[in-house]
């Protein structure tokens, strides 16, 4: 799945400015090749800042992805999940619902916060950032991840990740049963099994640590947030889903031969699973 893009031609502009000034966004555009089909991604993304006191600046980025060739609203609808405000799905109206929503940010995080902020002693900055990145396109299959983070002081900043395929054959969203009738207490048992394949990298002085020394729950439920590749479907938890903050976020891998038998025709024929 990791080749299965092929970028033709890819140009950007990349514009910031102060929250005083002129709005800005960064546009890029790029064309990808699924097979014999071009498919088209534009995306926006506006990143701003600005100073509410002394001690404490703001900062906003988001990034939406644009599919001129899609017209299924539903769909749409679908796939801008998190972004129920947006009333027009064209690079314009992307935009603009941007440029709202970090108006509103700044508004919001000045007028409802003053009582955190106005007795800051040191420099802070808080911010929001939220991202659609499209991470691959295969035999119709479109995957895309969607990352949000925020800081409002603390410990540490706050981020989470949301998976979603959507089969553009069939305009809709991919749902776990489209790939196989594997029943949930099976799967269960799989991810609390391959829970350390993929180790998140956290390390407790100097040595690695193993996802499972790290667990907070006593089963890791089947999660809406999957993807999948030649070998694998992959579930992803944000922190604090399964473990402590610490280990970040986890993928499990479950392969296609644990799951034999089990996998839906039409999608193991598109996918040329064997």
């Amino acid at each position: 799945m990791k080749n299965s893009i092929a970028v033709l031609a890819l140009s950007s502009f990349f514009v910031f400015s102060a929250c005083n000034k002129k709005d800005a966004a960064a546009v890029s555009t790029e064309k990808i090749v699924d097979k014999n089909n071009e498919f088209v991604v534009d995306s926006v993304m506006i990143k701003d800042s600005t100073k509410v006191s002394d001690s404490l600046k703001l900062a906003f980025t988001s990034k939406l992805l644009v599919f001129p060739g899609l017209k299924d609203k539903a769909l749409l609808d679908s796939i801008y999940f998190q972004n129920e405000k947006i009333k027009g799905f064209s690079k314009a109206g992307l935009q603009a619902y941007l440029e709202n929503k970090r108006n509103s940010y700044f508004s919001t995080m000045k007028n409802d916060n003053k009582d955190w902020y106005s007795d800051m002693t040191y420099a802070q900055e808080w911010y929001s950032s939220s991202y659609m990145n499209l991470k691959s396109i295969t035999n119709g299959y479109m995957h895309i991840q969607y990352m949000t983070s925020a800081y409002i002081g603390g410990a540490h900043d706050e981020y989470g990740f949301s998976e979603r395929v959507f089969d553009l054959n069939n305009h809709k969203k991919l749902e776990l049963k489209d790939i196989t009738s594997m029943p949930e207490n099976k799967l269960e048992g799989m991810l609390m099994k391959n829970l350390d394949k993929i180790n998140s990298g956290a390390t407790d002085e100097n040595e690695e640590v193993k996802n499972s020394e790290m667990l907070l729950v006593e089963k890791i439920p089947v999660s809406d947030n999957f993807y999948f590749d030649e070998k694998n479907l992959y579930f992803h938890y944000s922190p604090y889903e399964i473990a402590a903050f610490a280990a970040g976020d986890i993928t499990i891998p479950i392969s296609w031969e644990e799951l034999n038998g089990t996998i839906n025709a039409e999608f193991k024929e598109r996918m040329k699973i064997k």
